[in-house]
């Protein structure tokens, strides 16, 4: 495709760095509108500009890509609900033998979940587990929320619905997923395991911790800590637990105390016992309905009956065999959009509630965002520079021989962190693709799962490189009281060697 005429060029660039602008920046001080709001100005921009028509800009939206995004966040909330991750967080400290091995356990189980159910889904659900377990390990969290991020990155690009640009690729490629998950599998095992040793060689010394038998150094996180940890699986919004006072953490351990002393006079109990009641009076409407014995008592609720529970654990059965019959429908070759969207709907039909509540966390914001940026990208590619810039390096980028597929990864891995992983793939997909189709269809398919592989991989090189790591990087921050400020130069420390190394190593297993 030859350049577009100059005006066009000018214009449709002008509105393609507004995007680049909010995307990588979203809340610069001349324009803090957030990266949504961002993503449909450019769009517009596009169509005033008349670098595209109208027409052109509503076929540019990828139903199939924007229907799969929204099955997926619906059944991610649907197993939130169902506690799905509560379950993940006990097994990452279930008779742990120390902070090396928690490690691995983070690696590995992040992988498998982000595999399963997005890279940002398990970053908002175990964020705060990990937390918590690395203050009751008495372990620095750092290490801990860089394997958690990473991990999400690397076994997310095992499958399509592990993250966005896996999704346009999955579609727009047409590789089924099976092929894709054993394409890329091999290369995302090794990637896990090489990337907890990186960590591990450069963590050594603070994950080197003592078991002491007297400290419960592998206590698990038990299921009412974890049930008090409800986040959406969509949103940063945390919902805290209940924290009480610490006003009243002293009145109930002063009573405590007078308890253990026999001597203590009637008067001060009933001095206690009058402060007690002025404390139940005031907590009442946040959630405590009693006090007794200086233990705050939940609400009261009518005792679950034997029909209510048989429902609630009949629904988590069925919720997990529609899961299990989505993964295998997906296995088998079956429209990947569609696939989720009816395992979507079935959890809601056997919800048998208004779906209301469960719909409204729904991001969809990130839905806009992404017909905003469909639009951009076309545009821009029709003002004809992709393509120019990629005549000029597509004969040194062939992946034939190893020189080509090194100058492609780091293509795409500059590309990732300068203009993002998804528009990355946008503006390469097709390119790439015809490119190796030249030389046979297996080198396309092949073409096709390294750009998945890089542009995946490539989120670990600094805290911007993805979502996952921002997300793991505020969430740990707003968590409390034990919240933790993972800085930039923590993560780029650690992200550079890691992301370098396990992307080559991930290259000489990708599978055609």
């Amino acid at each position: 495709m030859t350049l577009a005429s100059t005006d066009r060029v000018v214009l449709g660039s002008i509105a393609f760095a507004v995007f680049w602008v909010m995307a990588v920046f979203p809340a610069v001080p001349f324009l803090p509108i957030g990266r949504t709001a961002g993503a449909l100005l450019s769009a517009i921009l596009m169509i005033i500009f008349r670098v595209i028509t109208p027409a052109q800009a509503y076929a540019a939206i990828d139903l199939s890509v924007l229907g799969l995004l929204f099955g997926t966040m619906v059944v991610s909330i649907y197993l939130e609900r169902a506690n799905a991750f509560k379950y993940l967080g006990i097994l990452f400290s279930w008779k742990s033998r120390g902070a090396k091995d928690l490690l691995y356990r983070i690696c590995l189980f992040t992988a498998v979940s982000s595999a399963l159910f997005t890279n940002d889904t398990s970053c908002v659900l175990l964020t705060e587990f990990i937390l918590k377990i690395a203050r009751q390990n008495n372990i620095p969290p750092h290490p801990l929320l860089l394997a958690l991020a990473s991990s999400a990155n690397i076994g997310s690009s095992a499958t399509p619905i592990g993250n966005p640009q896996n999704l346009i690729i999955a579609i727009q490629s047409g590789i089924s997923f099976g092929d894709f998950l054993l394409g890329i599998l091999p290369a995302m095992l090794v990637g896990i395991f090489v990337n907890a040793l990186i960590l591990l060689g450069m963590y050594w010394k603070i994950l080197y911790i003592k078991k002491d038998e007297e400290t419960a150094v592998n206590e698990v996180i038990s299921e009412k800590d974890a049930a008090s940890h409800q986040f959406s699986p969509i949103h940063l919004s945390h919902q805290p637990s209940f924290e009480l006072s610490p006003n009243l953490d002293s009145i109930y351990d002063s009573k405590n105390n007078n308890k253990d002393h026999a001597g203590t006079s009637e008067d001060g109990s009933r001095e206690i016992i009058r402060k007690l009641e002025e404390k139940k009076k005031v907590l009442e409407g946040d959630g405590l309905k009693e006090i007794e014995e200086g233990i705050p008592i939940e609400p009261a609720e009518e005792k679950e009956t034997l029909i209510q529970k048989w429902r609630r654990k009949s629904w988590k059965v069925c919720l997990y065999l529609v899961i299990i019959g989505m993964v295998v429908a997906l296995l088998l070759g079956l429209n990947m959009s569609w696939t989720v969207l009816t395992a979507a709907l079935i959890l809601v039909a056997l919800d048998f509630k208004d779906a209301g509540p469960c719909l409204d966390k729904v991001s969809y914001s990130l839905l806009v965002f992404f017909s905003g940026m469909f639009i951009t990208v076309d545009g821009f590619n029709r003002t004809g520079i992709p393509s120019t810039l990629w005549n000029l390096m597509e004969p040194h980028a062939r992946i034939n021989h190893p020189g080509g597929i090194a100058v492609l990864a780091i293509v795409i891995l500059v590309l990732s962190n300068l203009a993002s992983n998804v528009p990355t793939v946008l503006l390469l997909g097709g390119r790439v693709a015809a490119s190796a189709a030249a030389i046979s269809p297996k080198d396309q398919k092949k073409a096709w799962l390294i750009l998945a592989w890089v542009s995946t991989v490539a989120g670990n090189f600094s805290l911007l490189g993805s979502a996952a790591n921002l997300i793991v990087c505020e969430q740990a921050r707003r968590v409390k009281p034990v919240g933790y400020n993972l800085s930039f130069w923590t993560h780029l420390k650690f992200g550079v060697p890691s992301t370098l190394i396990v992307t080559a190593i991930g290259l000489l297993l990708i599978r055609g």
